[in-house]
Formats: structure tokens, sequence, C-alpha cells
């Protein structure tokens, strides 16, 4: 059964990865120039695919290795959407240009949810899992 902690790191994860994937059509025509041409869009499919799959694995397995890939996947996509928001990095080849210094409800949204998987995330690998010391204090 899911602690809690770990349903607040797969509610963040699933509220991610509703929000890349409602927004991704929108971003299918930003594309680099290189080719293959990659679009924003497919990596809105691709962080999808990738929080879907975190959110399984905290989910399901509670072990330390969902709570790290959990935790690269959420603190990846905040890194991302903070540093595209911030500053115009440019594309690199097949990747396009993915400068948006606009916050609009679906990234505010995204950005909150990343950031509390992130850290929901994190305390999952800090701090013994719920109920440890008490099982730890009895004899049997």
């Amino acid at each position: 059964m899911a602690t809690k902690r770990s349903l607040v790191v797969a509610a963040g994860l699933g509220v991610d990865a509703y929000v890349h994937w409602h927004l991704a059509p929108g971003f299918d025509g930003v594309t680099g120039t290189a080719s293959p041409q990659i679009s924003q869009g497919q990596l809105f499919r691709v962080e999808t695919v990738l929080a879907l799959i975190a959110m399984v694995l905290v989910v399901v397995t509670r072990r330390r290795l969902a709570a790290m890939v959990a935790l690269l996947i959420a603190a990846g996509g905040l890194g991302a959407v903070l540093l595209f928001a911030y500053v115009d990095v440019g594309g690199w080849g097949p990747l396009p240009k993915m400068y948006d210094p606009f916050w609009y409800p679906e990234k505010i949204i995204s950005a909150v949810a990343e950031a509390v998987a992130a850290l929901g995330a994190f305390w999952l690998l800090v701090m013994p899992p719920e109920g440890h010391l008490a099982r730890a204090e009895k004899p049997w």
C-alpha cells in the first residue's frame, strides 16, 4: 500500500503529466532547425510519459530507486521550465528554441506540481519509511 508521502509525489507527477499532455498539441509547431526536427510538443509528450512512469514506480514499488527516478523527473522538469522562462538559451540543432517568459495558469500549475513532486521525492529519499521506527522498537 502506498504511503501518504508517496501519494503526494504521485499526485504531483500526475498533474505534471496531465498538463504537459494537454499543452503538447499547441506546441507541435515549435521545432528545431536541424534535421531531424524535434517539436516542443514532442518533448512535452516525453515529459508526460516519464512522469507517468515515475508516478507508477513510486506508488507500486515504494523503493528508493523509484524516489530517485521521481526526483530526477520532477526536478528536471522544474529546472527546464525555470530555465526557459528566464533565460533565452536558443535552439540546439534539432531541439527548438523554447524561451517562454510568460507565466500562464497551466505553466504555473505544472511548475508547482513539479516542485511538490520533487520535494516529496527528496523527502522519501532522506526520511525513513513511515512506521519504520515503531517497527524497529518492537522485539519481534
